[in-house]
């Protein structure tokens, strides 16, 4: 995670009503030199002001269509910013309004220890016919690791299609940074468990005998998201012995147990949509971050919505992005001092841009973002 600095007077003691006010008057400067872009797990005021609403597949897609907008205000977190960075046309510049938004799964894998565990495991193996995937919750740096190997990136939205392909162009998948969408990608895919195997980095073969690497068809690396984590069979036992008419939904960032038990599983973006689609007096429980559940909520009147923990809490890094930060980074672009601009160099840009091509042109094109109107 980046360090970011105190805010500057007099943001800290803004109230809410002044930071709206701030905002609005400089969108309305900026026009349409600026975009801004929120995840669904940004805080509910965040979202209010942004200009569209999206996952992080939706969101990489309209970054990468952006030519006219000079500045891309992203509301997300780092990988995301950088990613816009990566993908964009022209000369923009992508701002990043608290540089501590960052991505704890992300972290979890640092580029130099996946190397060392590539070379690992291609010694081990005997060959290199192995295809490196990594989820789009990953640094730059990775992603341009992958880029020169020739691999992919994925979102939960299109996980199954380039797993898929990633299985025949090589023998086996090197999957990382989130263990869990491997896992529950590729045994909804048909591979058994016993041809998973799970790398745990810095141990000498990531805790595996040489003989079980050699068996194996799939490579997981021991990440995860913290906020997903924090899903529970025994939760969805308890729910459905109180009330057997919920429908639990879940995000395939959440443990194999979970999503077995679970009614419908996928993005951030199928969670919404099937939401939204089902009958008035549905009940759902929901296995996703707590801001996009009580957005779901709010957006679906007379249904039920709850999430599948009571006691959820929200993503800490995506809450990080509020009113005072956004506020400042807008009038530090008005004023001609942009902050906090994410970019990624050379030649790290063009093999992450890459790996980030190769996952766009392997998805079906999904439906504008959602746009959000002040």
């Amino acid at each position: 995670m980046l360090h970011q600095s105190p805010l500057p007077a007099p943001y800290p003691t803004l109230t809410e009503a002044e930071c709206v006010e701030r905002i609005r008057a400089a969108r309305a400067q900026l026009g349409a030199r600026a975009v801004i872009l929120t995840h669904h797990y940004q805080r509910p005021e965040v979202v209010a002001l942004g200009d569209v609403r999206g996952d992080s597949l939706k969101l990489a897609q309209f970054a990468a269509a952006q030519e006219d907008a000079e500045f891309v205000v992203y509301c997300g977190v780092h990988f995301m910013a950088e990613s816009a960075d990566v993908l964009k046309r022209g000369q923009q510049k992508v701002v990043l309004p608290d540089l501590g938004a960052g991505c704890d799964m992300a972290d979890m894998a640092d580029a130099d220890d996946v190397e060392e565990a590539w070379n690992e495991l291609v010694e081990a193996l005997g060959h290199d016919s192995i295809m490196p995937v990594t989820y789009i919750n990953s640094t730059a740096a990775l992603k341009a690791f992958v880029g020169a190997k020739g691999g992919v990136c994925c979102t939960s939205t299109n996980a199954a299609r380039i797993i898929d392909w990633a299985l025949t162009e090589r023998k086996t998948l090197f999957f990382f940074p989130d263990q869990h969408l491997g896992r529950n990608t590729c045994k909804s895919a048909g591979i058994p468990l016993s041809q998973m195997t799970l790398w745990e980095p810095g141990k000498p073969l990531g805790g595996n005998e040489a003989a079980k690497l050699r068996n194996a068809r799939v490579f997981l690396w021991k990440g995860h998201c913290p906020v997903h984590a924090m899903f529970t069979l025994r939760q969805i036992e308890n729910l459905r012995a109180k009330d057997p008419a919920f429908k639990v939904i879940s995000h395939p960032e959440c443990a194999m147990e979970v999503v077995d038990a679970s009614d419908a599983v996928g993005s951030t973006e199928f969670i919404v949509s099937e939401i939204a689609k089902s009958p008035a007096g549905s009940k759902w429980a929901v296995g996703t971050e707590m801001n996009l559940v009580n957005r779901i909520a709010t957006e679906n009147p007379g249904k039920t919505v709850v999430s599948i923990n009571p006691f959820m809490c929200l993503c800490g890094t995506m809450n990080r992005i509020d009113l005072p930060h956004l506020a400042w980074a807008l009038d530090s672009l008005v004023a001609g001092t942009p902050v906090n601009v994410i970019t990624v160099e050379e030649p790290e840009r063009s093999a992450a841009r890459a790996t980030l091509d190769r996952m766009l042109a392997m998805s079906v094109p999904v439906m504008a973002p959602t746009l959000v109107v002040p």
